[in-house]
């Protein structure tokens, strides 16, 4: 099908100020943190109450990082989903993502712990995965003082974010845990390689380039060989078996599209319960625009249904 018509606009505006642009670039350079979807908010649903939001710093090697803790109403212990926002591994900031952490607290009925992690450039693979590793220990140490249950973790994220949650998974099942409930994995980044055939079928026009994907493997690896690492690029790893179930969500003209549906594949090949859902008419991240469209809201109602699922489990 088509781009959904919804879209057109939105993708016409955001195309004549292409994602990494020139003044992007200029802030990048300047060590300012950068939005990666500047103006977009006003795309998505108002955001529901929640009973608190709390910022914690939490140590990790060499630094400390923020994780900020979305609460929602009633009486926990609650389930905690760790969410790792997206942004091509050197955009975004924790306030890009408070409307969607709110909701999802209130809706899946669990607190959302989304992880501040460390971007590049000046903070190179693999400080962002580790960062999102250290968040989740320290979620599970600290479970009684924070309030969760750490029988009940999730993990979950979006396009860069879906990479680095599925490296998490890969982590805790490596490293003998913390054990994981679920996976969400949204438009997920799967390989820094950049082979599959949709990097080049939807590299231009629909706002993120094959050029802009090669930019943030650039950026983000601090040696070109790292892109098959598995903790770069999950897609890689040897063996994808005792991995968390998982939904994995992609976006028919997205150029990471082809390597979020193989890894699918390769996790469903392993024996691991996965959903694999494609947004067709949607572009790379617009599944975020609730206010806009019909199937993006949809989309968020499917992902906190299965969130509640797995915590029932």
């Amino acid at each position: 099908m088509p781009v959904d018509p919804l879209l057109q606009p939105v993708i016409d505006a955001m195309n004549a100020q292409l994602f990494g642009s020139a003044k992007a670039g200029a802030e990048l350079e300047a060590g300012m943190p950068v939005a990666a979807a500047p103006g977009l908010g006003t795309l998505a649903d108002d955001a529901p109450e929640v009973a608190s939001i709390a910022d914690h710093r939490v140590p990790v090697p060499d630094g400390e990082i923020t994780v900020r803790m979305y609460t929602p109403f009633g009486t926990g212990p609650f389930p905690v989903h760790l969410f790792l926002h997206g942004g091509s591994f050197w955009l975004g900031t924790l306030d890009e993502s408070e409307a969607r952490c709110r909701e999802t607290a209130q809706s899946a009925g669990c607190v959302v712990a989304a992880v501040g992690y460390r971007l590049a450039p000046k903070h190179k693979f693999p400080t962002a995965p580790e960062d999102c590793f250290g968040a989740l220990r320290w979620l599970v140490d600290n479970a009684v003082a924070l309030g969760v249950d750490a029988g009940r973790v999730s993990v979950g994220g979006v396009s860069a974010g879906g990479n680095l949650a599925a490296v998490v998974a890969l982590m805790a099942r490596d490293r003998g845990g913390p054990p994981l409930a679920f996976q969400v994995l949204e438009i997920p980044v799967t390989d820094l390689t950049l082979s599959f055939p949709s990097i080049t079928e939807n590299g231009e026009g629909y706002v993120l380039t094959k050029e802009s994907c090669a930019r943030y493997v650039r950026l983000y690896l601090a040696d070109p060989a790292q892109a098959t690492h598995p903790y770069a690029s999950p897609y890689f790893a040897g063996d994808l078996s005792r991995l968390p179930p998982a939904l994995v969500v992609t976006a028919e003209f997205d150029p990471v599209r082809d390597e979020g549906e193989a890894y699918a594949r390769r996790l469903e090949s392993a024996g691991v319960a996965v959903e694999l859902v494609r947004m067709n008419g949607h572009i790379h991240g617009s599944m975020a625009f609730t206010k806009l469209m019909p199937s993006a809201r949809a989309h968020r109602e499917r992902v906190h249904a299965r969130l509640r699922d797995a915590y029932r489990r």
